[in-house]
């Protein structure tokens, strides 16, 4: 018989990326009385990695809980960025509702629509809370009726669009149900959340049920599935059964050997949890999500969309170059295979596919970024690798025809800038949708763009916008093939021999265009030392040293005025590099080269495709 557990609310926050979600449950920890009153806790306390405190976001899902009035409240904080999104599509499926935090200056964004859109498949109640009302240039009341006429084109049922409206500022811990009122605390929020999120439901005398919607992993411990109990009870060395909905014929049988609930920042251990309760199962080995743990004498599987598959692939490969190993340590095809492998225990969006070489992997992800934050683990933890241009996944429909994935793409640029941007993504096979002036001098831009199109693009962008320009993307079909796409319109200049570059050396290359490197730094035959004016790649000596002779001239000991080098993060050397190009990544090194290393190779490789394209295309 079912049953409410009325002292349990679970609920998900969701938003589009830097809305303002890690810091709401910042505000909701502190004033529900997880730390001490002097505790120094940092800002975002949930975004644990390095690089989503460096980069402000977040990559993966946490869980965390709190008490208000006598009632746990497991929060379940998700990432914004499309990338990610398929951490969001599965953690949905834990919770009761959903709390969707909105800018009161940005309004609805694109991933905001994708992220309703997945709560609302699931007839989930929504709370919406308007974020950074104190921000300069808020229009918290235009947002209202945006959100509400982004739930109408989502199709939103009457109580869904009679959802409560919570106005707040996560920064400075306040929330307040009416705008002409100041708020002084979170509680506002928290009552809506104890009135508005539904009591989870279930029934406890039926066999346990309880289906994985997050993997987290611990070199000690192995796998950790979390997910939320949806009948029965689950005890600590209870033997179960795994069933999965997508291969019902595979049952297999494991005991339970550990459980957790969590409490505040911690996962306590528990000896049981019943309906209703977020838990984490460890010592299960082979778990995936999607996974229901069962009783042996009812095995029945909850039904669990699949995740939205990769458009995105590189290829990575061991590192062949000159200075190969002397930064890294694991620069081997195994320790490289056992890594990526590795990452499949929690990435549920990633591929990797053996290729038809032991030295290089397919892998495959939802976009750049994605993939760019796998690169940047793995380097701190030691890889030396290379790896190739982003390319996107093709795919053919039923009569053969080739498709692409595609892209929303909206674009909010100040006015000046806006045709600027048109050009460039017009050159870029985009499809402006629609442009619509807002207020404060920006234009809201709205294209169609192949996937392909947007590698490579973020860094003209912010140069053309002059760092004025938000750009935000996600993915929308397949389409038939756009036709072919110019990506650089420059070469590269390429070194010409081994050695250390000198100032006297980068002095004469520098006339050439604009260099990545500067006096001191080890190269190679065939490195990219910088970007050519020209169309074509041009090949210098950076390592080249003034003659001594005995006669000095009057200038002869002038200092050599070299222009600043153009130093690259991450994700600028991955949109640079090109198809026929690689890019080095070490521990403390990025390195772009040329795929084939010797000048006469490369040239005859590339008079042999151009002949291979000609004759295709004829």
């Amino acid at each position: 018989m079912l049953q409410k557990r009325e002292d349990v609310r679970n609920v998900a926050i969701i938003a589009h990326v830097d809305h303002g979600k890690t810091t709401l449950v910042d505000g909701l920890l502190r004033q529900s009385g997880v730390f001490r009153e002097n505790q120094a806790v940092q800002e975002r306390v949930m975004d644990s990695g390095d690089i989503e405190r460096e980069r402000g976001i977040t990559i993966l899902s946490k869980n965390t809980a709190v008490y208000y009035k006598g009632v746990k409240i497991n929060i379940v904080d998700t990432p914004g960025h499309a990338d990610f999104g398929g951490e969001v599509e599965r953690v949905l499926k834990m919770v009761n509702g959903v709390i969707l935090v909105v800018d009161a200056f940005e309004g609805p964004m694109p991933q905001t629509r994708f992220v309703l859109s997945k709560a609302m498949a699931l007839d989930l109640p929504v709370i919406v809370c308007i974020n950074k009302i104190d921000r300069p240039g808020a229009r918290p009341t235009q947002v209202i009726d945006e959100v509400l006429e982004l739930l109408m084109d989502l199709g939103a049922s009457d109580e869904q669009i009679d959802c409560p409206f919570v106005f707040a500022s996560a920064k400075s811990g306040i929330a307040t149900l009416d705008l002409g009122s100041a708020g002084a605390s979170m509680k506002p929020l928290f009552e809506t959340i104890i009135d508005y999120i539904p009591a989870p439901t279930g029934d406890p005398d039926a066999g346990t049920q309880m289906l994985i919607s997050t993997i987290d992993y611990n070199e000690y411990v192995g796998r950790i599935g979390v997910g939320k109990v949806d009948n029965g009870a689950i005890k600590v060395n209870q033997e179960c059964v795994i069933v999965n909905h997508h291969n019902p014929d595979q049952i297999r049988k494991v005991k339970i050997s550990k459980l957790y609930e969590f409490e505040g920042l911690r996962r306590v251990e528990v000896e049981e949890a019943g309906i209703g309760s977020i838990v984490a199962v460890s010592g299960i080995s082979d778990l995936h999500i999607g996974d229901t743990i069962c009783s042996p004498d009812a095995p029945d599987a909850i039904p669990f969309q699949k995740i939205s598959e990769p458009t995105i692939s590189m290829t990575f490969s061991v590192n062949d170059s000159p200075l190969a190993g002397k930064d890294g340590k694991y620069v081997t095809s195994r320790h490289l295979r056992d890594r990526l492998y590795r990452e499949l225990n929690t990435d549920v969006s990633l591929r990797v596919e053996d290729t038809d070489t032991t030295e290089a992997f397919k892998v495959s992800g939802r976009g750049e970024l994605h993939l760019s934050v796998l690169i940047e683990t793995m380097r701190r933890e030691g890889y030396e690798f290379a790896v190739t241009k982003a390319e996107v996944i093709y795919k053919r429909d039923a009569n053969g025809k080739l498709l692409e994935p595609m892209e929303s793409c909206f674009v909010d640029v100040p006015e000046e800038f806006s045709g600027t941007v048109i050009q460039k993504l017009s050159e870029r096979k985009g499809e402006l949708l629609n442009m619509e002036i807002r207020d404060g001098g920006y234009t809201r831009l709205e294209f169609s763009i192949p996937s392909r199109g947007l590698i490579g693009y973020r860094g003209d962008f912010l140069t053309d916008t002059k760092g004025n320009g938000i750009m935000n993307t996600i993915f929308d079909c397949y389409a038939p093939y756009k036709g072919d796409i110019t990506y650089r319109k420059q070469g590269s200049l390429i070194a010409f021999e081994a050695g250390t570059a000198v100032a006297y050396g980068l002095f004469g290359a520098q006339e050439r265009g604009q260099l990545f490197i500067g006096p001191g730094e080890e190269v190679y035959a065939g490195m990219i030392v910088g970007q050519s004016g020209k169309s074509v790649d041009i090949d210098v000596n950076v390592c080249k040293t003034k003659h001594l002779t005995n006669t000095r001239s009057s200038s002869a000991d002038e200092a050599l005025r070299l222009v600043p080098p153009r130093l690259m993060s991450l994700e600028q050397a991955i949109e640079y590099v090109d198809t026929d190009e690689l890019l080095e990544v070490t521990p403390h090194h990025l390195r772009l080269r040329k795929k084939i290393l010797d000048p006469r190779l490369r040239k005859r490789a590339s008079i042999s495709a151009a002949m291979k394209n000609a004759a295709e295309m004829e």
